[in-house]
């Protein structure tokens, strides 16, 4: 068994009024103190952007920004994030002056104020993104992080690939050039085609706009991955909690 190193960080993170790491990590969900205290041992953890291995280490779990195996660790219970599978009818906001169907009833029963990550139009199905970790949305929704969707269209006729082509390589719409990062089809009838597109953009009805206007239009569009997150198994309607190294992924896609 190797011995515990008492090697310090660079830079002193240890807050003597906190709470002991090792505690902090096991009560995140990263396992029993033992196992936690194996992670600091090995120099997974770090906490504040300094690698730690001490074991007498205490910080302050409301400010202390700690990653394991470079994921962050989400310490403040109080927030958030859930998969929703939209279904197709449902407007992406939390209220609708028009009376329609929105995402809000579906967490109406959690005792968060959820509010929806980007855009998700009526008429599309799958994933969407909620929470109350207002930074984490920001980013999320922000350009400049360049997110990717991963959509999966059925429409009319068949792509040819000088179609395909055309996608990766940008189709002029009305608010400018829209380009996909990937594209690929996955099934074919002598009518119809599945395709499947990943891009980065957040423009409104983008996927459905490119493909109409390369003369395939939509007949259904539905999200499946928004980052490293997945749709899954999820049924419409129907939420699940991103936790632990999932949420650790997501949060370290846009830098946090």
């Amino acid at each position: 068994m190797t011995p515990r190193r008492a090697t310090k960080p660079a830079r002193d993170v240890h807050d003597p009024d906190g709470v002991r790491l090792q505690k902090v990590l096991a009560s995140a969900g990263l396992g029993s103190r033992r196992a936690c205290e194996e992670l600091i041992d090995t120099g997974r953890v770090s906490v504040d952007g300094e690698i730690v291995r001490e074991l007498g280490i205490r910080v302050d779990p409301v400010k202390a920004v700690i990653h394991v195996d470079g994921l962050r660790v989400q310490l403040d219970t109080s927030l958030l994030t859930v998969a929703l599978h939209k279904p197709a009818g449902v407007v992406a906001t939390m209220s609708d002056p028009q009376g329609r169907p929105t995402v809000a009833e579906f967490v109406a029963d959690r005792p968060e104020r959820l509010f929806h990550v980007g855009r998700l139009d009526e008429d599309s199905e799958g994933l969407l993104l909620l929470t109350n970790d207002g930074e984490l949305a920001h980013r999320l929704a922000h350009p400049s992080y360049e997110v990717p969707k991963t959509y999966v269209a059925t429409v009319e006729g068949r792509l040819t690939p000088a179609t395909l082509r055309q996608l990766r390589e940008g189709v002029e719409l009305e608010d400018g050039t829209a380009t996909v990062d990937k594209v690929a089809v996955l099934e074919t009838t002598p009518n119809a085609s599945v395709v499947e597109l990943v891009l980065h953009s957040g423009r409104n009805r983008v996927v459905r706009r490119m493909l109409e206007e390369v003369g395939h239009p939509v007949h259904r569009l539905v999200r499946t991955r928004f980052g490293p997150i997945r749709l899954g198994n999820v049924k419409p309607g129907r939420i699940r909690v991103i936790s632990g190294t999932e949420l650790g992924t997501l949060m370290s896609s846009v830098g946090l």
